[in-house]
């Protein structure tokens, strides 16, 4: 994988905060199957840099760094009393009408990773959802966990019918061209490649009290393979429907 800029990806530092609109395909963390981790390129930039929080591997958006021990500290505080407001947008199978719907269905973490409602064993999550708009099999929802558990966003709407698009670990299945286009002539010699190689999931917003206690939020811009899936989307609906 070819690696992008660090320093492009940057949309806003300052003497405490680093604010990454991270792209997708990279770990956020160290991973055995990675070269290169985005806390590995951090610190060839700022040596005592710490990252705050963690993004799938896949999934695209806000992620914050901490340039200090004390703005570390500051906003590792306020994830634990769960006062970050976080807003991810994820576009999902079906066409789906929520409005505030949360979410209320515990997670248990498996051994290798993937997660699972349990009533019995699970710890408890929450996730409120909101649609944003619809498209003819599609809708783009609008994502706000309140509490912070591993693929808590991705099983959720897996629970609720409406698994991510391109998320095969829970249900979602990969978005082409011919299966939303009428009369989509391909080319036979070519194989069809999916819109998006991952599942569509994307951190937009992040809001935080600074270590001056000043409330700041910063806003992520879709990636192009987002964007573009969107727009294609778009294309083929008859009646989307805009619900925000």
């Amino acid at each position: 994988m070819k690696l992008k800029s660090f320093i492009d990806s940057i949309i806003h530092q300052d003497q405490d905060y680093l604010i990454l609109n991270k792209w997708s395909g990279i770990s956020t963390l160290s991973d055995r199957n990675d070269e290169k981790c985005l806390l590995d390129l951090a610190r060839e930039h700022f040596a005592d840099i710490q990252v705050c929080h963690r993004l799938d591997k896949h999934t695209s958006g806000l992620l914050v760094f901490a340039k200090n021990q004390a703005s570390y500290r500051n906003l590792a505080l306020q994830f634990q009393d769960r006062l970050v407001k976080k807003i991810y947008h994820a576009l999902v199978e079906g066409r789906h009408a929520f409005k505030d719907k949360i979410i209320d269905l515990p997670i248990l973490q498996g051994r290798r990773g993937h997660v699972r409602v349990s009533h019995a064993s699970g710890k408890a999550a929450q996730t409120v959802v909101n649609t944003l708009k619809q498209f003819n099999a599609h809708s783009l929802v609008q994502c706000m966990p309140i509490t912070g558990r591993t693929h808590q966003i991705r099983i959720h709407l897996s629970a609720v019918n409406a698994p991510i698009a391109g998320d095969a670990d829970y249900g979602g299945h990969e978005l082409f061209l011919s299966n939303i286009k009428r009369h989509y002539n391909q080319n036979k010699s070519a194989v069809e490649r999916p819109l998006m190689s991952r599942a569509a999931l994307h951190a937009r917003s992040l809001r935080f009290k600074t270590v001056s206690q000043e409330d700041v939020e910063f806003e992520a811009e879709y990636p192009k393979d987002f964007r573009a899936t969107l727009r294609q989307l778009e294309k083929v609906t008859s009646s989307s429907t805009s619900w925000y």
